[in-house]
């Protein structure tokens, strides 16, 4: 029996090592998912590969062989901790509830990395014992484990969750980790999170000098769909311009009509960015911000102006270009440029001909090379 089990080991590295070779690799995959048990130990061992290119692959083929979950649940206990990270991940793939008590003891173990990556198998796992235990782990001192332990818990998309995830959410000195937990909350997409969300939005340490941090907390409130409209809306009000400028970037994404005549009164907002992004927002919307953004082409704010030209050139109406064609002749540069640009979003012969004229007029050099560029890039 000694000489079977040692022969069948051999068979098995044979395969293994056929699975750096494309060409043979599903052959060999088949036959050591053939072998089953047999073919466990060997796989395991190989895990300790540098090669992170066939590492998924050792990992995928286990994944398959149920008759290996008694021997990685034993190395996930014993071996060295690079190799107990990759089983976790195996079990990540499998999904295999036997290896719940295992995954629940190496949560708590010494190696935060193992930590990390049982945290994520549990949560692939889905069973609910495993929620008190990775609540526990939110409050790991590991960034790494609290990131996993975020996004497991996040998996079950349980209300009864949110609460914790948002102490994170709120008070986790780690954008990285709040992050995490912003992206459960919002692949939630359920409304009870919403009003962590809007916390969230007002706190200035998701985006005071954060621009690409922001953009996980703005995907979570649009993921919440209709039901984050009204509340965002009402922060159109709100006191910080960034809230109010994030609020009608994520109701622009949204395009619900609803939005339309608070983000009319929003682009008179005495903040430029906050004006900007309102009429970014009517453009996306479409149809119902044309008559809004076409009576703000006559405000004596310049800002107000450009900002209106920017939002029709942005809707898809050649009953625009007229429109944008006679912005070429109001008395502030700024908005003549802006004009010239959103003339070039409408490849029609009016917006040609306007674009032409400007283009061989010197008068002002700067507005004739800007109409040039835009001409080139006309008939791509």
């Amino acid at each position: 029996m000694n000489w079977l089990t040692v022969g069948k080991s051999n068979e098995a590295r044979r395969w293994i090592s056929q699975l750096g070779d494309v060409s043979k690799r599903d052959r060999a995959a088949q036959e050591l998912i053939r072998l089953g048990a047999e073919a466990a130990a060997a796989l395991i061992e190989a895990l300790q590969t540098q090669d992170l290119g066939l590492l998924p692959v050792y990992q995928h083929i286990l994944a398959r062989i149920p008759a290996a979950s008694p021997a990685l649940i034993r190395a996930l206990a014993i071996s060295h901790p690079l190799v107990r990270g990759r089983v976790a991940d195996v079990f990540s793939i499998s999904k295999d509830g036997n290896a719940v008590p295992a995954l629940l003891e190496a949560l708590s173990g010494e190696y935060y990395t193992v930590r990390a990556r049982t945290a994520l198998a549990l949560g692939q796992i889905g069973d609910k014992s495993a929620i008190p235990p990775l609540i526990r782990a939110l409050k790991d001192h590991e960034d790494e484990v609290r990131i996993a332990a975020c996004t497991a818990v996040g998996l079950f998309k349980d209300p009864s969750t949110f609460d914790d995830l948002a102490n994170i959410l709120l008070d986790d000195p780690k954008i990285e980790v709040r992050q995490a937990a912003v992206k459960a909350l919002g692949d939630s997409r359920d409304s009870a999170a919403i009003p962590f969300l809007l916390e969230a939005l007002r706190d200035s340490f998701w985006w005071f000098e954060r621009e690409q941090s922001v953009h996980d907390l703005l995907a979570a409130l649009e993921n919440m769909g209709t039901a984050i409209v009204k509340p965002l809306i009402e922060s159109l009000s709100d006191r910080e311009g960034t809230v109010r400028k994030f609020s009608a970037i994520v109701l622009g994404n949204l395009r619900d009509v609803r939005a339309v005549e608070e983000l009319g009164m929003t682009l008179y907002d005495l903040h430029h960015e906050v004006s900007r992004c309102a009429a970014e927002a009517l453009g996306k919307i479409g149809q119902p911000g044309f008559d809004i953004l076409r009576e703000a082409l006559h405000h004596p704010e310049v800002g107000v102006r450009e900002h209106a030209v920017l939002g029709l050139g942005m809707l898809n109406d050649e009953r625009i270009v007229p429109l944008l064609a006679e912005m070429l002749n109001d008395p502030d540069k700024i908005v003549k440029k802006q004009a010239v640009l959103s003339l070039g979003n409408f490849k029609v012969d009016r917006s040609r001909q306007a674009l032409e004229e400007l283009a061989v007029n010197r008068v002002d050099r700067e507005l004739s090379s800007l109409a040039k560029q835009v001409l080139v890039n006309f008939d791509q």
